[in-house]
């Protein structure tokens, strides 16, 4: 069962689970998308029956890294930001930004359209960025500084 990232590197073997109904399954990242708005992660046909959302095509999931397809940083240009949460009210942003700098990381809110995602970052060295990915259960993107 595969799925499609913009930025993970290939080989990435991610947990999904179906936040409506709590099923979840292992993908690896093989391709490359989504290019739909709102959208982080394309599942294979057998990766959509797994989390039952054939129907409805599409879910709200958790995406968890479950070992990285390679270096990280390198393969973003030698920079990376750990997204930790999206969120639609700022609030709940805020809080989760407070919290990942507590925890002693640099951290801001960028909004998107309707949505408040929280980054964590800019990392150039490959330990901090996967200290950040596996505190927060985040995924990384590439640097928007």
């Amino acid at each position: 069962m595969t799925a499609a990232h913009q930025q993970l590197p290939f080989g990435t073997l991610l947990r999904v689970e179906n936040r409506d109904n709590g099923r979840s399954t292992e993908l690896t990242v093989t391709d490359r998308g989504p290019f739909a708005k709102d959208r982080i992660l394309d599942v294979s046909r057998a990766g959509a029956r797994a989390l039952d959302m054939i129907g409805p095509g599409t879910a709200r999931v958790r995406i968890t890294i479950l070992k990285a397809g390679g270096d990280i940083v390198s393969a973003r240009g030698g920079c990376v930001d750990v997204q930790v949460g999206s969120y639609r009210d700022r609030e709940s942003a805020e809080t989760e930004r407070d919290r990942a700098r507590r925890s002693g990381f640099p951290a801001r809110v960028e909004r998107n359209g309707r949505v408040y995602r929280v980054l964590v970052g800019p990392f150039t060295e490959e330990r901090e960025a996967e200290s950040a990915i596996e505190a927060f259960e985040g995924f990384p993107r590439r640097c928007s500084m």
